[in-house]
């Protein structure tokens, strides 16, 4: 009958990480009925919590940045507004190398980008690289930056070596690049973690003047901000939306199957089989390629490699001397600090309020975290999947060696250990270049989406904005397929 309703169009969402919970709860709210289908036994990936000595604690991200609305909208979208906590202003250290890690640690300078300073001659910048490095560092006002401008693709690494020298690169730039991305800044794009950078050193003449631009035009307070309860409390409430909304969330169902049938989408799913108008693939890189071989098979050429592993290590420990902050909020060691095998500690209670009011003076939540990934020219980096009992181990020695504060197993009421392996893509040199060729070969099919991480970029602002923007898309282009 010409009069009755129009069926409603339907779309399944492949992973049910933070990604796939997003796109399906927009999907959902265009007007479309979702089901979303995750191979493990829980959603978020990782944005999740886990339970240390009775403590819920991030299992993952444990902040999310604010250079963009993305992640504030929706939060505020989901009634968690008034729950966004903002880090302890103190600030992280930074560990370099030296006999005497006490005597080489520093607060970390606060003035600049990716570790990259705005101006090398100051105080925090002397201490850290030295009056040569110093030296080095300024000759960035005067080299001329139309060598730089005019690669197609470069490292950050190469960036920052060649306007600045050696001793900020490896002493300021790489620990906070290892600790963010698990890379080293020469394998990672310049464009794609540090967009805009060339071309405000097009307009501002040098790096360090194109860094002050870019710090002065970012947004007014910390760079970082994070939810009372941990970030897990995100996913509990998309989960609990999605619910409400009618939106079919299936645990332990992998997609092993994708075809293009007619208009639509046919999913192999375990024993059985679902029908779609649309699908969106949300699972890390590797597997979006391989479930896409049929339906897009120049895919293929831009399979992108395992992400880097890393395990992070938290420790409950009851330790009062904790509680004066030896180190702030934590820790990011530089590489020629080679007696520590952490890249860096988080020093969640001395970071996070809620949390210190939660624990109480003496108990203090440290997290560890291992495995830098790979430099130019390496080829594997296991130190992420060494046995819990080394880690735990190491966790012991490394915070009590970067906090300056004994650390020992006596002390630890709880402990455990989160690996994600693959986790954390890198933006290697011509990403960008490879993310668009991606693109344009998925855009050729009607209905078919892919999302996450290893297209937006690492980091929870980049991967919300880049998934809202294009299922919104995605689900207009399929209302108004006839």
């Amino acid at each position: 009958m010409s009069g009755d309703a129009p069926t409603p169009r339907s779309a399944v969402v492949i992973g049910g990480g933070i990604s796939g919970l997003i796109a399906a709860r927009d999907l959902s709210r265009e007007g479309l009925e979702v089901t979303v289908l995750e191979a493990g036994d829980g959603f978020g990936g990782c944005v999740g919590s886990h339970q240390v000595a009775g403590l819920t604690l991030d299992s993952g991200a444990e902040s999310y940045a604010t250079r963009s609305t993305a992640v504030p909208t929706l939060i505020a979208e989901l009634g968690l507004a008034g729950n966004i906590v903002q880090p302890h202003p103190g600030g992280a250290w930074l560990q370099l190398g030296g006999a005497d890690l006490a005597q080489s640690a520093q607060r970390m300078p606060q003035s600049g980008l990716l570790g990259i300073p705005a101006d090398p001659r100051a105080d925090e910048i002397v201490r850290a690289i030295g009056k040569v490095g110093v030296a080095r560092a300024v000759m960035d006002r005067v080299l001329p930056v139309a060598p730089l401008l005019r690669r197609e693709k470069i490292s950050l690494g190469e960036v920052v070596r060649t306007r600045m020298g050696e001793a900020v690169l490896k002493r300021l730039v790489a620990p906070v690049v290892g600790g963010v991305y698990s890379a080293d800044p020469d394998v990672l794009d310049v464009d794609s973690v540090a967009p805009g950078l060339r071309q405000a050193m097009a307009e501002h003449g040098s790096l360090s003047a194109a860094v002050g631009a870019m710090r002065k035009a970012a947004p007014a307070g910390s760079t970082v901000a994070s939810l009372r309860g941990g970030m897990g409390t995100l996913t509990e409430a998309l989960t609990a939306d999605l619910a409400a909304r009618g939106v079919q969330l299936l645990t332990g169902t992998p997609a092993e199957g994708l075809e293009h049938a007619g208009t639509g989408f046919r999913i192999a799913a375990g024993d059985h089989f679902l029908h779609a108008d649309a699908v969106v693939v949300a699972t890390d890189g590797p597997a979006a390629v391989d479930l896409l071989a049929k339906v897009v098979p120049d895919l293929a050429a831009y399979r992108p490699g395992p992400g880097p592993g890393v395990a992070l290590v938290t420790l409950v420990v009851d330790q009062p001397e904790l509680d004066a902050m030896p180190r702030g909020t934590g820790v990011l060691v530089a590489r020629d600090a080679d007696s520590v095998q952490a890249k860096a500690l988080t020093h969640a209670t001395a970071k996070w309020q809620w949390l210190a009011d939660s624990t109480g003076p003496g108990t203090h939540v440290l997290r560890l975290s291992y495995g830098r990934g790979l430099g130019a020219g390496e080829e594997t980096d296991t130190t992420a999947l060494r046995p819990d009992a080394e880690l735990f181990a190491a966790a012991l020695a490394d915070a009590s060696a970067l906090l300056q504060t004994p650390v020992s197993e006596a002390d630890v009421i709880g402990w455990d250990v989160v690996r994600w392996v693959g986790a954390l893509p890198s933006a290697a040199v011509g990403h960008a270049e490879r993310v668009a060729a991606v693109r344009s070969a998925i855009a050729e099919v009607d209905g078919l989406e892919v999302v996450g991480a290893w297209l937006a970029g690492t980091g929870l602002a980049a991967v919300t904005a880049d998934t809202r923007e294009r299922c919104v898309r995605l689900a207009e282009a399929v209302r108004t397929v006839e």
